[in-house]
């Protein structure tokens, strides 16, 4: 894929659509209860300097844009809504677009600097890439890998409260993979550093961009093998087994959290 600026003379024969990136969410109109991306006239209209725009894909058949914008003025059309309430509006496919510009305008934005020798970088034209003209140092997109997982004990599973979760939300444990480990082995730190137990046979489940700002979640099932529930009070406040007719209030269906919960629902209660 192209990621390189985009010209400004294409907006007389291109329509795009913008994913304009504020640093508390999403610049959108409001259509009565709907919310609507952007257009070329808005990205005009609110200044922005489109020909260093990234390109991300595509929408509808159009160039997907994303660039990020300081501030909106009072008044305008225009409203901040914050990520993770953009879940509740659009589906899986434009909600990775949404997760891609906030991921690239985070890149952008704290990559402007040589991290060796403090240049202003400058963008490559080929890749998405920033690149150092004094040491030649190349800067790409960080991504963080995290595992999520589902940890089972027979019919029953492990969801735990976040500290920081709004309410009785209950989910699937995670954690960051920290340097020199492999992920069967960040699963099972973190398992036991959150709550307190030991698991085994881990099998991989599936992957999914989480844009806040540069995760990669990668998501596995494991099985309960020793210990009792003891969470570690700081980042989980209360984790407990939960049978597949009794749960709590758990992620929205578009997280791969929801995924795994809904996969091991469906095991458990055929027929």
């Amino acid at each position: 894929m192209k990621t390189g600026p985009r010209s400004s003379s294409r907006l007389s024969l291109v329509m795009s659509t913008w994913f304009i990136v504020h640093p508390k969410g999403l610049v959108l109109r409001r259509g009565g209860e709907k919310v609507i991306l952007p257009t070329d006239a808005d990205a005009i209209a609110l200044g922005l300097d489109i020909a260093n725009a990234h390109l991300i894909g595509k929408y509808d058949d159009a160039d997907a844009l994303a660039i990020p914008v300081a501030d909106v003025a009072d008044g305008s059309p225009y409203e901040i809504i914050g990520f993770r309430a953009l879940i509740a509006f659009f589906d899986v496919e434009v909600f990775s677009l949404v997760g891609r510009a906030m991921h690239v305008v985070d890149w952008a934005t704290t990559s402007k600097f040589c991290g060796r020798c403090g240049t202003l970088t400058t963008r490559s034209e080929k890749e998405r890439c920033m690149i150092c003209p004094k040491c030649g140092l190349s800067t790409y997109p960080r991504i963080a890998p995290a595992i999520i997982v589902l940890v089972r004990r027979g019919k029953q599973a492990l969801l735990a409260r976040n500290a920081k979760f709004p309410g009785a939300f209950y989910s699937t444990l995670a954690g960051f993979s920290e340097i020199g480990e492999s992920l069967e082995e960040t699963l099972v730190r973190e398992v036991r550093e959150e709550v307190g137990i030991g698991v085994n046979d881990v099998r991989y489940f599936g992957s999914q961009p989480w844009p806040f700002p540069n995760s990669l979640m990668l998501g596995f099932t494991a099985a309960w093998s020793d210990g009792e529930i003891k969470v570690d009070g700081e980042e989980i406040a209360d984790a407990q087994w939960f049978s597949a007719d009794a749960l709590p209030a758990i992620p929205p269906p578009i997280s791969i959290a929801r995924h795994l919960i809904n996969a091991w629902v469906a095991e458990v209660v055929k027929p």
